[in-house]
């Protein structure tokens, strides 16, 4: 059972990626050769507690997290927008639940997929403010957005009810250092007709800013929002009050990325009653709350799947050549191994350690097919 426990770790090393020694579970002691149907139930429980344990390391170094952010529940429905693209997203999992397409004929892993990325304002510098003010926004933005292709960018701003209809001059204004002595310069104006009794939320396109913020990272300070009515009073939510906790002005930015094609291949399916002995794909559902990880804000659970089971030289070999290799050198080959064959990517909505809230994709984190290689 020893070897067996060895022989797994090591499959599942080359398939997923490391796992730590003190992480993998300890099994009962070997039983006699009459238990087999057990020492093979004990075999498959011990890939899939390895499995998840995978996972959790997997998903922190795909998402270059040293360890997973501290954000608890609570501040999650503190930090999360009320706003139209986040419930945009939220209503993409409420659909999609924790399917991952299992029916599928074969996911496009091919053709360019796109990541967007809200991040909330936070407060500026002082260098550019008077007495405190203004205390809204700046932007910090991670180096993947610097880097990539950024197809839109649109600024969040919630307008707060009016008693009456009336018009709404909007103005954007780009911070500057006070000891610069220029006044600060208006870079986007809207005029709106706003209803009386209603709150509503305002995008605002700013790809060019924030492409001339990139080309030139100096000159970002961040932004002064303002939305006077009529009557001279500033509508624009940017220091939340008790009771407007989520209407903080954020900015959503979608970049493109494009992947890889993957090669396709063959395989078995198994559920956890099977008696099948080979090397077969097993379902298994990752449920991230038992992780206590609230820092992922969808999908909750997912269908991840693992790889379990034996490997004959004849059946299953990735290569063609793995069984020639063996007939010519018998001791010196360790045996092929159960591992995927095809995986495929998750789309998650998350928040990062720096409060930021990223929809993106993580490759390779659904098993699609086990075989022996």
């Amino acid at each position: 059972m020893q070897k067996s426990r060895i022989l797994i770790y090591l499959c599942l090393l080359v398939a997923y990626g490391p796992v730590g020694l003190g992480d993998i579970p300890q099994q009962p002691s070997e039983k006699s050769d009459d238990s087999e149907p057990c020492a093979t139930c004990d075999t498959r429980q011990h890939s899939k507690l390895l499995r998840l344990q995978s996972i959790k390391s997997q998903i922190l170094s795909k998402l270059r997290l040293n360890q997973p952010p501290n954000i608890s529940r609570d501040v999650v429905k503190q930090l999360l927008p009320k706003a139209p693209p986040m419930q945009q997203l939220l209503d993409q999992y409420d659909v999609l639940g924790d399917d991952n397409n299992d029916g599928a004929l074969e996911d496009d892993d091919y053709h360019a997929t796109t990541e967007t990325i809200i991040t909330i304002a936070t407060k500026p510098d002082s260098i550019v403010q008077i007495d405190g003010k203004p205390k809204c926004c700046f932007f910090i933005f991670s180096p993947k957005i610097q880097t990539n292709r950024i197809d839109k960018a649109q600024l969040w701003i919630h307008l707060r009810p009016v008693p009456e209809s009336t018009t709404v001059y909007l103005q954007i204004l780009r911070l500057k250092p006070v000891t610069d002595g220029t006044r600060h310069t208006r870079i986007r104006s809207l005029k709106l007709d706003v209803n009386s009794g209603t709150s509503m939320w305002q995008s605002i396109d700013f790809k060019q800013v924030l492409q001339s913020w990139f080309r030139q990272p100096d000159i970002n300070w961040g932004i002064e929002i303002n939305a006077f009515d009529s009557n001279g009073n500033d509508l624009a939510v940017t220091s939340p009050e008790p009771g407007e906790e989520g209407l903080q002005p954020f900015l959503e930015v979608k970049i493109t990325d494009v992947p890889k094609r993957s090669r396709r291949d063959l395989g078995l399916d198994c559920d956890e009653h099977s008696p099948e002995s080979r090397c077969c794909r097993y379902p298994l559902t990752v449920d991230f709350e038992d992780f206590g990880w609230d820092w992922i804000i969808a999908p909750k659970r997912y269908k991840a799947n693992y790889c379990s089971g034996e490997c004959e030289f004849m059946y299953l070999q990735k290569y063609p050549h793995t069984h020639l290799v063996h007939k010519a050198n018998p001791r010196g080959s360790a045996g092929p191994c159960c591992t995927p064959t095809k995986m495929s990517p998750i789309n998650m909505l998350y928040f990062n350690e720096k409060e930021q809230i990223i929809y993106g994709t993580i490759p390779a984190m659904v098993v699609d097919r086990c075989g022996c290689s």
